[in-house]
């Protein structure tokens, strides 16, 4: 018999930045395997030497439950266990990517429709047709899952059940508006959770890849989205989400590209391989990411964090050296596209491969105030506008990298346990004072480098941080240098189920 389908190799990125897939076609004169794809991330710099493996090859069909399709031939080739009766045997295969669509548009949308109570599961994995860029984050992406929004008003999808799915499972395309997911369990996906981007249209002077970039003269300089066709409004509230990305590691629990005012609130996220939360860029801000658990982060990638954030927008310069020009002298470019602060309170997040919450490249107009950072730290790279406010960081510190010369950050009234991490900075932006360190050794180094004049070093004194309360006691260093006690009990789901 004549074997026609092919395997897959599936590999990290070479620098950990998500990963590859492609399709073997067949194999060279040299006896190498000709490959298609590699197009599943924005950074494409080739396969990791080591992080990879192939899959649907015939001749590797070994092991016991192992199998190998032959669409062609629509032939299954299985290696039973002991004692399968297959001639009574059930095979389960699943034939969709989407289970549920809802399809309008912002003239004629779907309106007040509330799904409940169900369980959704067994579709198909689509990481060959993963391959759209998200402007110059490191993201690729298909538009789709196992529920499709797309020209949605008012409409939920609560208490549901979403596992075993191959790809997403629940993605808002373009225009939705006031639509809410909640309560689900969603565990066991191949690629994100729960999606929101919008329409690269709706973007003023666009750009795809990290190194492009429009002429200075050039950038269209009104503030905001050019359409209304992205979302906008909506709520991501209490859902327990867990294992996922087993198929396409550049994924979250989250993703949030080209939309604006999403709320990501009491969601309880963890065992991923990249982030657990992540806004690909600025446009168009106004998020409210509160009172989150996040956890076992950055699992399988590197470079990252369980809170994770690019800013590439349209003022955007590889070039750093550039960069730095044009934010000294036209700094009104920096907040063009984040037109609305992104809030980032109340949550507890814990990255060991990473940093806790990883403001990367070109990051701005954040306001981040009591959270509780358990092991990665706070990094915030070039960017501007970033207020980081009464934060514990237990295990770790502030890692600064690369400021602008007038970036107006201002870090203020945090613990940190350690002394700060600087690379790169010769400009400390507006404020950094007021903070609290674990010893006079740390808070030498600071002044030394001409910070936190005001601040002040000593034990915090934890309540119990054996069992996670990391609130000061009464007459704490800390309460002296002005931090305030935040609630250690309100992290992650509410609902008893």
């Amino acid at each position: 018999m004549e074997i026609t389908s092919r395997g897959y190799v599936h590999a990290l990125h070479r620098a950990e930045w998500g990963d590859f897939h492609y399709q073997i076609t067949g194999k060279n004169e040299k006896g190498e395997p000709a490959l298609e794809g590699g197009w599943q991330n924005n950074r494409r710099m080739g396969m990791h030497a080591r992080h990879r493996f192939v899959e649907n090859v015939l001749e590797e069909l070994d092991t016991t439950n192992e199998w190998y399709y032959d669409k062609t031939a629509k032939v299954l080739f299985f290696d039973p266990p002991k004692g399968l009766a297959l001639k009574t045997a059930t095979f389960e295969t699943p034939q969709l990517a989407h289970l549920i669509e809802f399809s309008g548009t912002e003239a004629n949308p779907v309106k007040n429709i509330h799904l409940a109570g169900l369980t959704l599961t067994q579709t198909i994995r689509t990481f060959m047709l993963n391959r759209e860029p998200l402007l110059r984050s490191d993201w690729t992406i298909y538009r789709g899952g196992a529920v499709l929004y797309e020209g949605a008003m008012n409409c939920s999808l609560a208490t549901c059940t979403l596992y075993n799915l191959g790809s997403n499972a629940i993605f808002f395309n373009n225009f939705n508006r006031n639509c809410q997911v909640s309560g689900c369990l969603i565990r066991d996906i191949g690629a994100s959770a729960i999606c929101f981007v919008g329409d690269p249209k709706a973007v003023r002077s666009p750009s795809f890849e990290y190194n492009q970039f429009v002429p200075r003269p050039q950038i269209d300089r009104t503030p905001g989205p050019k359409t209304t066709n992205y979302p906008a409004d909506c709520k991501v509230y209490d859902n327990l989400m867990f294992d996922l990305g087993y198929v396409e590691k550049q994924s979250a629990a989250v993703e949030l590209s080209m939309c604006q005012g999403i709320t990501v609130s009491h969601n309880t996220i963890y065992d991923v391989p990249r982030a657990g939360i992540n806004v690909s860029e600025g446009t168009w801000g106004g998020h409210l990411i509160e009172y989150n658990d996040v956890f076992n982060t950055v699992k399988e990638s590197g470079d990252h964090g369980s809170f994770n954030s690019w800013g590439r927008d349209r003022y955007w310069h590889p070039n750093k050296r550039v960069l730095d020009s044009i934010v000294a002298t036209n700094y009104d470019l920096v907040l063009l596209d984040v037109v609305k602060p992104i809030i980032l309170r109340y949550n507890r997040m814990r990255c060991d491969h990473g940093w806790d919450i990883d403001l990367d490249d070109g990051s701005s107009n954040y306001l981040i105030y009591n959270n509780l950072c358990l092991n990665g730290g706070l990094k915030l790279r070039e960017g501007g506008g970033r207020v980081v406010e009464n934060n514990i960081m237990i295990n770790n510190t502030f890692h600064p990298h690369v400021w602008f010369k007038n970036s107006h950050d201002v870090f203020r009234h945090n613990i940190v346990t350690t002394g700060y991490l600087p690379i790169g900075i010769t400009n400390w932006g507006q404020e950094i004072d007021h903070n609290i360190f674990p010893d006079s050794v740390a808070l030498a180094q600071a002044r030394q480098r001409g910070t936190d004049q005001h601040s002040v070093y000593g034990d915090p004194q934890f309540v119990n941080p054996g069992s996670g309360d990391f609130r000061v006691k009464d007459g704490s260093i800390a309460l002296a240098a002005g931090f305030k006690n935040f609630p250690m009990d309100s992290f992650g789901v509410v609902s008893p189920a």
